[in-house]
């Protein structure tokens, strides 16, 4: 799936429950963070040429971000850095970045046909990769479908509950968006 598709996937869980905003963030965040291992594409592209290419993004992707021991970490931060409801958003966290690996497996296949495999177990054990043969590619219909869906729903709940993701880097920014979508959809009195 994309990062679009995981960002809002995150975006909901964070909203299954009533969470301070970092805690939302943090619960949003969570369902991104794996592909913080995607980052070796740069270095790779930049390199592809060179006498001594770096295959950061070959070699590592799926791997460093994409398992158990880096899931512990990442909800064992979020729970240091939540405020409030600590162990609800450790619990939300635990979704969240779960549901990314889930996203993975069912919806990343890539152009060339290659599953990306998730080696869930690691650090602890190179055993048990998580794979599914009915993957489909990134750029299926379903991984469309899906997304399309997240952000209507993104949209109505944005209108419906006056918060947005906007919210996680400016609060003017997210009330001038609610108040667009109220002001061109308004609430009909009954």
């Amino acid at each position: 799936m994309s990062p679009v598709t995981h960002f809002l996937v995150g975006w909901a869980v964070a909203n299954t429950t009533s969470l301070d905003r970092r805690s939302r963030a943090l619960v949003t965040i969570a369902g991104v963070i794996p592909d913080i291992d995607a980052f070796g594409a740069v270095p790779e592209m930049l390199t592809r040429n060179t006498n001594h290419p770096l295959a950061w993004f070959t070699e590592y992707h799926h791997i460093l971000g994409h398992n158990i021991g880096f899931a512990i970490a990442v909800i064992a931060l979020s729970t240091v850095l939540a405020k409030a409801n600590r162990w609800k958003t450790a619990l939300l966290v635990a979704i969240s970045f779960h549901l990314h690996l889930l996203g993975d497996v069912v919806g990343a296949r890539g152009p060339d046909g290659y599953q990306w495999p998730v080696p869930y177990w690691l650090p602890f054990s190179s055993r048990g990769q998580w794979v599914w043969s009915g993957e489909w590619a990134l750029n299926a219909w379903p991984n469309f479908v899906i997304t399309g869906i997240l952000l209507l729903w993104t949209f109505w709940f944005a209108w419906y509950a006056g918060r947005s993701p906007l919210e996680m880097v400016s609060l003017n920014a997210d009330r001038e968006f609610v108040a667009t979508l109220r002001r061109r959809v308004p609430r009909h009195a009954n």
